[in-house]
């Protein structure tokens, strides 16, 4: 485990040479005390970030010699998988398979904006067809500077990856700064960047808490564009920042993302979806579907089925073989789930399983996968992210009724719906105020498509060629090519 920063290609020691432990969410044990920087870090940083775009050759070389040191890292990450997954579960609590599996994507985001990379040499410019004929133009895409990434802990590499590999794609510099809560594998990001020969200064990484480094990395005027992953009210905080030096911004906030389930849905598909939409990863996920709607006629049998099933789900150290739902991530963040749930039952709502802490697990995080029902439209659980294992579960009455209480939400992140009658699916998904729609499924994602959400679900799409375009400036070039002079003013 790496106890420096890493900044302008060098190991570090924070400037004020503070720490801040590490705990095991599965043990409540400190693994590490990892190196606190401040401003003057993200300082450092930023500068190292900013002489390496401004006169470095990053931003200058082409496409395909970014994409060959990107395609590195993806092959150091893949050869270190196992090892990069049990740090992050230690790190993060989730269940060793579902780590293995985010550093393949991990790995896997780079090499696809390694290819994105390549492309932009084959297309450096694109040609603009004018109603003027004495003139020309074309459009170049630039990078647009340095980049200052904000990531949260609930993916802690995936997340960064999917900030780092597009801006690294379009030749823009970095300062990273990764969750207090989640540091390690942040850390190793840089090990792996400077063993695949990435240039100095193109990747900066600060750890740190959130006041003292996330603050000023958003407030500084160094920084070009900001890249955010998290809660609502901190991307206000960043993008009021953002604002007094009118910085690029992208923001992936939160959701309460609804499961629309039809009666002539087979009820076996539906609940192992429904359980893999919001119990995956704890349901630590801003787009984990936590309000399912279920019409009328299914809705018991869905509902005692749920129950059943969630209730056998094996719960653990997530290092622990047979495990599919870890700790929570923090004493925080378990505590306000807990509180969550209180308030709800103070509000009507019905404990139809779970709820509590699993016997046998006296330390650690954990809680049991957690139902729901008959809560208001209007009551806390039903219209706020709660952010762990824990759904909300609703009947409806006609498809209409349904569209209405998915989409009554000031989030738009996600939505599912699940039907036999692919018209119909089609139908709803269209209607969803969303900008993620999953239909017979919840939850996959792929680095090929967009990501990103309506309302207060954030501004901007990560992933696919338009997660490249976050940190991509346009710029038009427009020549005159007539022989003759202009003529507005010199008269010929």
């Amino acid at each position: 485990m790496r106890d420096k920063l890493f900044i302008d290609g060098q190991w570090v020691a924070p400037v004020e040479g503070g720490t801040f432990p590490v705990i095991d969410p599965a043990t409540e044990e400190t693994i590490f005390q990892a190196p606190a920087g401040t401003a003057r870090d993200i300082d450092h940083a930023v500068g190292a970030a900013r002489r390496a775009f401004d006169h470095g050759p990053w931003s200058r070389m082409p496409g395909r010699e970014r994409a060959a040191c990107l395609r590195r890292i993806a092959g150091i990450i893949l050869a270190r998988k196992e090892e990069l997954a049990r740090i992050e579960v230690r790190d993060n609590g989730k269940p060793l398979p579902e780590a293995i599996w985010d550093m393949e994507d991990t790995a896997g985001c780079f090499s696809f904006y390694a290819g994105l990379a390549e492309e932009m040499d084959e297309n450096p410019e694109e040609a603009i067809a004018l109603s003027e004929p004495r003139f020309s133009s074309k459009v170049v895409r630039e990078p647009i500077g340095v980049a200052g990434a904000i990531i949260p802990w609930n993916y802690p590499l995936l997340m960064a990856s999917w900030k780092v590999a597009p801006a690294l794609a379009a030749g823009c510099t970095m300062v990273l700064k990764p969750s207090e809560l989640t540091p390690l594998t942040a850390l190793e990001l840089g090990a792996i960047a400077e063993e695949a020969g990435l240039p100095a200064g193109v990747l900066n990484i600060v750890t740190g808490l959130g006041p003292d480094a996330g603050q000023p990395l958003s407030e500084h005027p160094g920084v070009d564009k900001l890249a955010f992953t998290g809660s609502v009210p901190t991307g206000a905080k960043i993008m009021a920042a953002a604002a007094r030096d009118i910085k690029n911004v992208s923001l992936e906030l939160g959701g309460k993302s609804p499961f629309v389930v039809f009666a002539d849905s087979d009820i076996d598909k539906a609940v192992e979806w429904i359980m893999f939409g919001i119990f995956w990863n704890q349901g630590q996920v801003c787009s984990a579907t936590s309000r399912v709607l279920v019409e009328e006629g299914l809705y018991p049998a869905l509902l005692e089925r749920l129950v059943e099933e969630a209730a056998k789900i094996r719960i653990g150290n997530g290092l622990a073989d047979g495990t599919l739902l870890g700790p929570l991530v923090s004493r925080g963040q378990y505590d306000k789930v807990l509180a969550a749930i209180e308030r709800g039952k103070a509000e009507g709502a019905t404990v139809c399983g779970g709820g509590q802490r699993p016997a046998g697990l006296n330390t650690g995080y954990f809680l049991e996968p957690t139902i729901l029902t008959d809560m208001a439209e209007d009551s806390f659980v039903w219209t706020e992210e709660i952010f762990g294992p824990v759904v909300c579960v609703k009947p409806f009455r006609n498809e209409q009724d349904a569209i209405r209480m998915a989409n009554d939400s000031r989030f738009g992140l996600a939505a599912a719906v699940m039907s036999k009658d692919r018209a119909r699916c089609e139908r709803v998904a269209r209607a969803f105020r969303a900008g993620i729609v999953w239909i017979n499924c919840s939850q996959p994602t792929f680095t090929e498509a967009p990501w990103g959400g309506y309302k207060q679900s954030g501004i901007g799409r990560e992933l696919g060629r338009w997660g490249l375009s976050n940190y991509l400036e346009i710029k038009q070039i427009t020549a005159f090519e007539a022989d003759q002079p202009w003529g507005w003013y010199i008269k010929g």
